[in-house]
């Protein structure tokens, strides 16, 4: 797997918390997003805890997000770009003959599956499982996809397969509609504020 060929990536948890961010602190509204109810889990994450089960069963208490380091931001990057360069995009029928599955990839998978990477590998490096949480938005095109999110701090970042940038989240183009609960990492809660009429843009 992938990720056996990154433990040079391994850093303490004082690269997130704690320190002050390379990014100054946030002076716009919209640079996190608002989140509601517990809404539906997706298919395919529903039948990845049942494989995954520990990874899905994890409960935090509510925090704000941590600010993150200069060398965390690092490791953020380097993360984003390894798995983008070593796992190639296959759709799950290619894959599997089947919609819908959410795996760890090995030489190849899915936007759902580069996330799952990404998150694995930035909770390894330090990161907490509430502030790594996999997004589901909708393209511009209209199609379903995946993204990592990592709260922080000074907003919410954007670790996508699509491009080679970690952004902040209303400077992408898509529609966000649910993510993983920071509480729990089998809940889901919707995002108020995801629709592009109401990201509020970044100077």
């Amino acid at each position: 797997m992938l990720r056996k060929c990154c433990v040079f990536l391994f850093v303490v948890a004082s690269a997130v918390v704690g320190w002050t961010s390379s990014i100054a602190v946030a002076e716009h509204a919209g640079r996190s997003m608002i989140t509601g109810s517990i809404t539906s889990q997706p298919v395919g994450h529903y039948e990845f805890c049942k494989q995954f089960s520990d990874e899905c069963s994890i409960r935090s208490a509510r925090k704000n997000a941590p600010k993150v380091t200069d060398y965390g931001w690092d490791v953020v990057r380097k993360v984003n770009s390894m798995v983008n360069e070593n796992v190639a995009p296959l759709t799950d029928w290619e894959l599997h003959g089947r919609e819908e599955v959410w795996s760890y990839p090995g030489l190849a998978g899915d936007c759902e599956d580069y996330v799952l990477l990404k998150r694995q590998m930035l909770i390894e490096n330090g990161f907490s499982p509430s502030d790594s949480l996999i997004t589901v938005v909708s393209r511009p095109d209209g199609a379903g996809h995946a993204v990592l999110t990592l709260r922080t701090s000074t907003g919410d970042f954007i670790l996508d397969n699509l491009t080679p940038d970690v952004k902040i989240w209303n400077e992408t183009p898509y529609k966000y509609l649910k993510r993983q609960a920071s509480f729990h990492t089998g809940r889901w809660v919707s995002i108020e504020n995801g629709s592009p009429l109401m990201v509020g843009s970044v100077n």
